[in-house]
Formats: C-alpha cells, structure tokens, sequence
C-alpha cells in the first residue's frame, strides 16, 4: 500500500476524499458495490444458453443414468407436491430420514428401513 500511497497522486486524493467527506465516502463505498454486481449480471444474461435447439440437442446426449436420475427427481417431486395439496401430515418423511430410513411409495407401509446389499456385510465381517 506504501508503493500506492508514494506514487500515486489519484490514489491519494481518493484517501483524502473518503477520509474527509462522509458523502464522498458512501459514493464511492456505493459505486464499488454496484458496478461489479450490475457488470456480473449483465455477463451472465450475455452467457445464458436459454437456447432451446442447444438444450434439445443436450437432452439427446445425456448419459442414460442421467435421464433416470432427472425421472426419479421429477417423480419424487410430483409425490412431494401432491402431498403438500392434499395437506398431509410429511413430519414422518424427516423423522424417517434422522433415522438412516427411506419412505415408500406404499401408504399402508410407510417407512421402510434401508437395507444393506450382500457384498456391503461379506466386507465387514470379513
């Protein structure tokens, strides 16, 4: 900061500046807020792909677990967003999850545990 303070005539004038006016100092305090949020959003609507032949054209190559994925994501939203319609009682969904357990898609068997596969306890006793 020594080098700015000794070399630099703009440098010191903005000090002096922020030092001696409070509304200098909020101005100037305001401008290096605003500027780099106005300039970030501006580069992110320039960047934004919302082009839709690029996200058919992504849709086409994904990966087949990707697909599955984003189905299972869709599903258990619909279940998630159905219940909170229906005002049902989802308490147990977190209660269920504290406990290592998942709930199923049964009504009448709510929570089922997670069970381990066979290779996961050959491991462990071994």
């Amino acid at each position: 900061m020594s080098i700015l303070w000794e070399k630099s005539s703009t440098w010191r004038w903005l000090v002096r500046q922020t030092r001696d006016s409070k509304p200098f100092f909020f101005g100037f305090a305001t401008v290096c807020a605003v500027v780099p949020c106005v300039v970030g959003y501006y580069v992110m609507q320039v960047t934004n792909s919302r082009n839709d032949q690029l996200e058919a054209q992504l849709r086409r190559n994904a990966r087949p677990d990707t697909l599955l994925m984003g189905k299972v994501n869709k599903e258990r939203l619909g279940e998630f967003l159905g219940e909170l319609q229906r005002k049902e009682d989802t308490n147990d969904r977190y209660v269920a999850a504290l406990k290592g357990e998942t709930l199923t898609r049964n009504p009448y068997i709510r929570v089922q545990p997670i069970t381990t596969s066979q290779g996961e306890n050959a491991t462990k006793s071994s």
